[in-house]
Formats: structure tokens, sequence, C-alpha cells
């Protein structure tokens, strides 16, 4: 086990080094690929940006709004027929947009029902079970140009509603 760990500390920089040195035998100008690089990535993050921005600006809107609490309530009888506490209805709908807005959820609900009790556990294992479907497709379709998307949505609402199902069968399960 101390060989991995002690492996495991060094294999970055060993990388970093092998990378540089594989350049630099290849005579392959290696700043310049570099910064050539970088600035290819800032173009990305420009052309993205607006779709970011967008967002997380609905998403606060829809939370601080009450929107979610409304979406919880309304569709308490459908989560109470599949043995799903209606609190998670708000996360599982903000997973699919932003992780980092469906974390700061998260943390309310640690804080409310704290992380040991059924929904803690829950809420951990659905955010690991599930993908932010909205932000991903718009994020890589628009960088590669896709236009076209065929079942892509429908797949990954599909594969997010058994990642929900199949978190809560672990959870009543194990918990």
């Amino acid at each position: 086990m101390k060989f991995l760990l002690y492996i495991s500390d060094y294999m970055i920089p060993f990388v970093l080094f092998y990378i540089v040195g594989f350049a630099l035998l290849m005579k392959v100008q290696v700043f310049s690929e570099f910064t050539k690089g970088a600035e290819d990535g800032f173009k990305v993050v420009l052309n993205i940006l607006p779709t970011l921005i967008g967002l997380m600006v609905a998403i606060g809107i829809l939370r601080s709004s009450g929107t979610l609490n409304l979406l919880s309530g309304i569709l308490k009888p459908v989560t109470q027929f599949l043995h799903f506490p209606s609190e998670l209805v708000p996360l599982v709908t903000v997973k699919l947009f932003s992780s980092s807005a469906a974390t700061s959820l998260v943390l309310d609900i640690f804080k409310e029902y704290g992380p040991d009790s059924y929904l803690g556990r829950l809420t951990s294992i659905i955010m690991s079970c599930t993908e932010t479907v909205f932000y991903t497709m718009s994020i890589y379709f628009m960088t590669a140009g896709v236009k076209k998307t065929r079942y892509t949505l429908a797949g990954a609402l599909f594969a997010t509603f058994v990642g929900v199902l199949a978190s809560t069968v672990i959870t009543n399960l194990l918990f």
C-alpha cells in the first residue's frame, strides 16, 4: 500500500516531465505550443461563457423564486407512489442543469436533515448516479458544433431517471 502512495505522489510530475522531455526530443517548440493551446482554450471559454451565465442565472431564479418547491409540491403524489421523497425533487431537477448549484442544495439538505439521515444518504447517492445533462449537452455540442442531437436528450433523461431509481433502491436496501 505504501508503494502505491509513493508512486501516486510522483505520478503527475513524472507525466509532465515526460511530455516536455518527449516534445524536446521531437524538436517541438514547447512554449509556443503551450501558448497556442492556452489561446485556443480561452476561445472555447469565451464561446461557452454565455451558456454558462444563462444556466447559472436561470437556476438562481428558479431557486430563489420558490418554483422548485412548488414543483416538489405538485409532484408529491407521483413521488409518493414511487417511494421517492418529494424533498429531493429540487435536487434532481437542479442537478440536470448544474452540479455546483445541486451541491448547494445538498448542503441545505445536510443542514436540515443531517448527512447520516435517509435523505442525506439518498442525496449523496443521487449526486454520484446522475449527470448534469443540459450543461453537458450545451457545452459539448456547442464546442463540437453539433446541430442535431438525435436521441441524446431522451437517452440522458432516461439514464438520469434510472440513476435516481437505482439510488432509491440502493439506499432502501443498504440503509
